[in-house]
């Protein structure tokens, strides 16, 4: 299994660890234990036991998602084989983090590392609560006991005290006793220890002199309530401060002793040593909320801190504000691609040691997300301007160039800056805003800040949700087609109509293609769609055919740019005409100018294709992109559609600009001679009409003809008389 580097899913994969790694890691492993709790067990029979928890180990290591029970049992099953001394639980944790991998023929990662510290942890775990309990029933035998000389001293005094003392001097946990009144009456050899004093010292001292400076409320809150007999017991994880200014950490249970007639009388304390616990639990839980690479706190550690924020505000009458500065770096990956993992890293450090130096105060939380996004928290934000501030000197003090072995590099970021109060808020909303707004500074060209905006937020998410339904929507059938029809300016005829899909949603209402057709072209959804566009038109110029003949107009349906590249348009199209019967010279599909003039060489054989085929091909709005009729020789092209910007410009004499006259009769004159013909768009007026007639133009489109419609208000249009002069309704 060397070179593994991904967690394993299933119980088999677990089994499949090599039983010769399990035993060299149940040998190190006993190596270690053997000598630092008395096991009355050999070295093989510790061995044995030990390789049938590796198992467990492994499960815990390698299981996906991780589950860590095994681990935490392992923890409880060496207490309950006697190896309870806190060296056993280091040298355990020892042995895990530095032979567990290797033996087991794994390869380190960061994630393995991460792993590792969760086994470790959830073995301490076990053992601290296997130890624990094995601890309160030993302190519960031993108050037993006290109690239990305390009633039979008249029966058996000399007895019960020599049981007592036996006790109490040979107790591997600290007892001391005391009056009602905190003085110290006594006090054995482990407690003495503990609190790192001797005999003569603990002598007159009373409770409070115990005191640590870091105590809460709380503590003596407790310990006044017991004296004065409102309670029996009370057990606390405390911290005192030994003569030389050490620390001990210690699982502190004290009881309150009556007298006969059930006043308060003594003050028992049964104290246990876990400072060496307290340390190894305080270096995992660092090592779990820190970033091993950069030593900055990591996501965990910062969900804890946000959430923390927002839990304080639950009882504040002002309600508290947070600011959260999402910042990503930009062109970090292709740093990464090109110089290599390990300057990527070393970049990294660097910007996280000029994070923390920047952005400083208890305040403040400066956060690495993963990859090369960080996070800076301010708790009590004084407003917007304060996290604008902030993340300006962010991105000054990265302005300066960063030397990385021996080369200098240079790296902006990206801040998405998000202010509010935090009533009402989750974690999880707060990091979709910032990270929303992160995106947006990066779309707006990068080493800037941007601020979050709700309106601008509402309208994507509306967007989004509109795109997110548009497949439904396709399968629902409430996309439809209307068509406008395309007149001859000799005759004023209907020679052709161009389909128009709409989407009729239904919350929303009717939608015109401005609302869904860039988005359908972000999703992809535009192939499929436009398919459909094409099926139905189809459908219904066979329709025409059938019943008008000759008559019938051609159908011009809109080509997307995603559709002319995609690599089936060419079947698709060919299938549609067979499967309606269509003549492929009755369908013209349209490009705008940008499209047509950017295709690259796969896509316009394609078109290529289509126009052997018979199909005609239309460039649509031709002025408002390259307007390169040179290249238009080279273009499978048989029509123009003029651009109705330029009907402004035409058809009245008071609003006729020769410029756009000139304009459009070089077109026109153009595309003639190079075997073209020509449509105008966006004919309003019988003026416009007339002039691009005179100009040259074969076709017109336009509301001064028709607005698109459904195919019934065509269909009445083609069945007009010949001198019927509907174009004036």
């Amino acid at each position: 299994m060397t070179g593994w580097t991904a967690p394993v899913s299933s119980a088999h994969d677990v089994t499949d660890v090599d039983r010769r790694h399990k035993r060299e890691f149940a040998a190190a492993w006993t190596r270690a234990l053997v000598g630092t709790s008395y096991v009355p067990m050999t070295g093989a029979e510790v061995e044995e036991q030990l390789e049938g928890y590796t198992d467990r180990l492994a499960e815990a290591l390698l299981s996906s998602p991780q589950d860590t029970e095994g681990a935490r049992a392992v923890g409880a099953d060496l207490v309950a084989i006697h190896f309870t001394g806190a060296e056993s639980l280091a040298k355990t944790i020892e042995s895990v983090g530095e032979h567990m991998l290797p033996l087991f023929g794994l390869t380190e990662t960061p994630e393995l590392r991460t792993r590792v510290s969760a086994v470790q942890a959830a073995i301490c775990g076990g053992f601290m609560q296997a130890a624990r309990k094995r601890t309160l029933d030993e302190q519960e035998a031993i108050r037993q006991a006290v109690l239990d000389a305390r009633d039979s001293v008249e029966q058996a005094l000399r007895t019960s005290e020599a049981r007592f003392r036996a006790i109490f001097s040979e107790a591997a946990i600290g007892i001391g006793i005391a009056d009602t009144e905190g003085l110290i009456l006594e006090a054995n050899a482990s407690l003495r220890r503990i609190l790192g004093r001797s005999a003569e010292e603990m002598h007159g001292l009373r409770v409070y002199d115990l005191m640590d400076p870091q105590d809460t409320d709380t503590v003596w809150q407790v310990y006044e309530e017991l004296v004065r007999g409102e309670r029996e017991q009370y057990r606390m994880e405390k911290r005192f401060t030994r003569p030389d200014g050490t620390k001990s950490w210690t699982e502190l249970i004290v009881s309150l002793v009556r007298d006969e007639n059930g006043l308060p009388l003594y003050q028992v304390a049964l104290m246990e040593d876990v400072t060496d616990r307290k340390m190894l639990q305080d270096r995992l839980r660092h090592q779990a909320l820190h970033d091993p690479l950069t030593g900055l706190p990591n996501r965990a550690l910062f969900l804890e801190r946000i959430t923390e924020a927002l839990n304080e505000d639950a009882g504040s009458e002002q309600p508290r504000r947070v600011a959260l500065c999402y910042m990503d770096l930009d062109g970090f990956k292709v740093i990464n691609d090109s110089l290599g993992h390990h300057v990527g890293d070393d970049l990294l450090v660097t910007v996280a040691q000029r994070l923390a130096e920047t952005v400083r105060g208890e305040d403040r939380l400066v956060a690495r997300m993963g990859g090369d996004e960080f996070v800076i928290l301010i708790e009590g934000s004084r407003g917007t301007q304060q996290a604008v501030d902030i993340a300006e000197q962010v991105l000054d003090t990265l302005s300066s160039p960063i030397r990385v072995g021996n080369q200098e590099l240079f790296v902006s970021a990206s801040i998405g800056i998000l202010e509010r109060p935090v009533t009402g808020q989750t974690p999880a909303e707060l990091m979709r805003d910032a990270d929303v707004t992160l995106y947006w500074a990066k779309a707006e060209g990068k080493n800037q800040w941007a601020l979050f905006d709700t309106e601008r937020n509402a309208s994507e998410v509306a967007q989004f949700r509109l795109s997110a339904t548009m497949p439904a929507a396709l399968e629902h059938n409430e996309f439809y087609v209307d068509y406008q029809p395309l007149v001859g300016l000799d005759h004023y005829r209907v020679s052709g109509v161009e389909a128009l899909v709409r989407w009729w949603h239904p919350e929303l209402g009717r939608l015109g293609p401005d609302r869904f057709i860039g988005l359908a072209e972000e999703t992809g959804m535009i192939v499929s769609l436009g398919r459909w566009v094409l099926r139905q038109a189809c459908k219904q110029a066979r329709l025409w055919q059938d019943e008008f003949g000759s008559a019938a107009p051609f159908m011009s349906v809109n080509l997307a740019v995603r559709q002319s590249r995609d690599p089936n348009l060419v079947s698709d199209v060919a299938e549609i005409l067979d499967e309606t019967g269509l003549e492929p010279g009755m369908l013209q599909l349209e490009l705008t100018e940008s499209a047509i003039m950017s295709t690259a060489d796969e896509p316009l054989e394609a078109l290529r294709t289509l126009a052997r085929m018979g199909v005609r091909i239309a460039i649509d709005d031709f002025g408002t992109g390259y307007s390169n009729l040179a290249y238009l020789r080279h273009l499978p092209v048989h029509e123009l559609k003029i651009a109705g910007s330029f009907m402004e410009g035409v058809g009245e004499d008071q609003n006729l600009d020769p410029v756009d006259a000139r304009i459009i009769g070089t077109v026109v004159d153009l595309s003639h001679a190079l075997g073209l013909t020509v449509t105008a768009e966006g004919v309003e007026t019988r003026a416009q009409a007339t002039r691009m007639r005179e100009i040259g133009c074969e076709t017109g489109q336009g509301w001064f003809f028709a607005k698109p419609g459904p195919p019934e208000d065509v269909r009445t249009l083609l069945e007009a008389p010949q001198d019927a002069e509907w174009w004036r309704k």
